[in-house]
């Protein structure tokens, strides 16, 4: 009975992470899909070139991206999809940005609230929190492409603000403004990276109580249950 129990559970663990990768692959895909209106070549198209990026280093199949590009490229199907914000708070004072690629925005935005509502947050107007998060171009990179030091002098050179490397990555942060410089600049030099793309990060993160953190994770888990929703970004460290 026993090892009847203990496959039941990896059979239903294995299963929750198969639904998780599968919502992630459809995100990226539909990314990739209205990125490829601006053309179907990624070196002409930034926003295309980050959202192939993304997707390989999730293990999208080859086929697939390649399926999307063409898609994207050929048919009007990405003219249906607009990206909108959300902003709000969640308990304890906490702040989050919600990024959504949807082609029915009353539907996203009652999806959206509901999940504020349900776990004791308040969704609020644009700007609301935007002032506790700096918009900037994001870029990482393995930690083996380069030393600590190579990297970070190259990357200044090419325009970058700040350069962070632990053991596993280095995380290069640039202005909006001057993204696409510095994305060029190290792409030329390290090849693509892990990932890549204009990101929300907090100011500064929050530190929340204990008998709050399962609210808040469930609130994140129901966001991201959301098939519109593509990227969360909130002020605060959960705990594992």
């Amino acid at each position: 009975m026993a090892g009847h129990s203990k496959f039941a559970n990896i059979k239903h663990r294995k299963g929750a992470q198969d639904a998780k990768r599968a919502k992630i692959f459809t995100r990226l895909i539909k990314e990739i899909v209205v990125a490829a209106k601006g053309g179907e070549d990624p070196d002409g198209n930034p926003r295309l070139r980050s959202a192939i990026i993304a997707a390989k280093a999730a293990n999208v199949p080859k086929d697939r991206i390649a399926n999307a590009v063409q898609k994207g490229s050929s048919s009007n199907e990405g003219d249906a999809y607009e990206n909108m914000r959300y902003e709000g708070y969640g308990v304890a004072g906490t702040a989050f940005i919600i990024e959504t690629l949807t082609d029915n925005r009353n539907r996203t935005a009652a999806s959206v609230r509901s999940s504020f509502n349900k776990f004791g947050g308040n969704l609020g107007e644009t700007g609301s929190v935007a002032f506790m998060f700096d918009h900037l171009g994001v870029i990482r990179f393995p930690a083996n492409i380069a030393s600590e030091d190579e990297i970070f002098e190259i990357a200044v050179e090419a325009g970058a603000d700040s350069v962070e490397s632990d053991a596993e990555s280095h995380i290069i942060s640039c202005s909006v403004e001057d993204f696409a410089t510095v994305r060029d600049n190290l792409i030329a030099k390290y090849g693509d990276p892990e990932g890549l793309g204009l990101e929300w990060l907090a100011k500064d993160y929050l530190d929340v109580a204990a008998d709050k953190q399962e609210s808040l994770q469930k609130m994140i888990d129901a966001l991201e249950e959301d098939d519109d929703v593509q990227n969360i970004y909130y002020n605060f460290i959960l705990e594992n």
